[in-house]
């Protein structure tokens, strides 16, 4: 099965470290500029997930959601989530953490993205 977001070793390490300090956890790809181009981390009971909002699949036991408009951007492509140093978006839980949550991505195979489509 093609996972359609994926987390690197630096990324599932700051996963861990939060979710000791804060519990449950979801994930949040908005369609927004600015801090909405960045993953966000949130409290599992912090944020809703609404109509207009997809699950993509889960990173470190975390769930993913990105919001409909954002997917139709990056619907070809793998997200893979990674985390690098420096202050994070303000509401999100890695911006206290001196690391921070960002989207990188690859495009599918012309295969993989037949089975992504099949699922969808």
């Amino acid at each position: 099965m093609v996972e359609r977001v994926v987390a690197t070793d630096n990324a599932l390490k700051l996963i861990e470290k939060i979710r000791k300090k804060h519990g449950d956890l979801l994930f949040y790809q908005s369609d927004g500029c600015c801090d909405g181009a960045a993953p966000m981390c949130y409290g599992k009971d912090d944020f809703y997930i609404g109509d207009s909002d997809l699950y993509l699949g889960s990173i470190g036991g975390v769930p993913f959601y990105i919001h409909k408009k954002q997917y139709e951007y990056w619907k070809h492509t793998q997200l893979i989530i990674d985390a690098i140093p420096g202050r994070g978006a303000t509401f999100s839980l890695d911006s206290v953490e001196n690391m921070h949550f960002i989207t990188r991505s690859r495009v599918f195979s012309e295969e993989e993205y037949n089975e992504i489509k099949k699922l969808s």
